[in-house]
């Protein structure tokens, strides 16, 4: 028994370090200078990223093997929340505008990049359930705080922590079994995709995305109370496991990750893309 106690005590740190990443390479994306840029979403392919404010003003393609950025909207929320289609061939993203009584009201349009074609899929709407492309059957969204899981016509609000607590930043898994997000006072979570089987990741994991239906990659950032002071992008896998993927000699933020590369930027605007297996 003396001897399986000390086996445990010499391999508990080594679980603690464990790589949940492979990291190859961390090369800087020459994207279109803007102290104000974020990325709103990669391809499945990795080969294109979506770039937008920290506003979420205007949305942008940008080509990660050509350099070719192509402007797609300049509107207000056109960054937040878009779908990417599951062959990457076309999106689906919000146009905002203020009505009469100055409520906000949300065109959704739809984008084929082939044909270069753009679609309006719903106009005037308050709820953002429909943001949806031809072929996303599940789509995931935050309304009145909670999650809103919509499959076809039909959503489901979801509120694995609690009808009291607000949600933020969910996220499906690549295999549509389970979903990501944040609680604004309890940290990161994971569950089943009908809010089964709740686990918690950890409180410094923000903005958390998908890597692969194991993994999620997020960022642990700190801030005096007006600005971030730091932040580094950060990796869990399911069973416990934690990697830091970069170090402290950036504040970097909103990652978003397909198999093989994480993308994300820094507080300067800078564009990153991390090679990992």
């Amino acid at each position: 028994m003396k001897k399986l106690f000390l086996a445990l005590m010499v391999a508990a740190p080594m679980l603690a370090v464990a790589q949940v990443l492979e990291v190859q390479s961390l090369q800087k994306i020459n994207t279109p200078a803007n102290s104000e840029t974020k990325i709103a979403g990669i391809s499945p392919a990795g080969d294109y990223i979506l770039l937008t404010t920290v506003s979420n003003e205007g949305l942008t393609r940008y080509d990660l093997a050509s350099g070719k950025a192509i402007v797609l909207s300049k509107a207000q929320g056109a960054g937040y929340n878009v779908k990417i289609s599951h062959d990457g061939k076309e999106i689906a993203y919000r146009e905002t505008t203020i009505d009469s009584h100055r409520l906000r009201r949300n065109n959704i349009l739809r984008q084929n990049f082939a044909s270069g074609k753009r679609q309006l899929i719903a106009k005037g709407q308050r709820d953002l359930t429909k943001m949806d492309t031809k072929d996303a059957e599940l789509t995931v969204t935050i309304l009145d705080r909670h999650i809103a899981l919509t499959r076809g016509t039909m959503t489901t609000m979801l509120a694995p922590c609690g009808e009291d607590k607000s949600y933020i930043w969910p996220s499906i898994s690549p295999d549509g079994q389970k979903l990501c997000f944040y609680v604004t006072t309890g940290g990161c979570y994971v569950c089943n995709i009908d809010g089964s089987n709740l686990q918690f990741i950890a409180n410094a994991c923000r903005a958390a995305k998908w890597y692969n239906n194991n993994v999620i990659v997020g960022m642990a950032d700190e801030d005096d109370g007006e600005r971030l002071t730091a932040s580094s992008i950060v990796a869990y896998s399911l069973d416990g496991q934690k990697q830091v993927l970069t170090d402290k000699s950036m504040v970097a933020v909103y990652p978003y990750a397909v198999e093989g590369a994480v993308v994300f930027t820094t507080e300067q605007g800078e564009t990153y893309l991390l090679k990992v297996k």
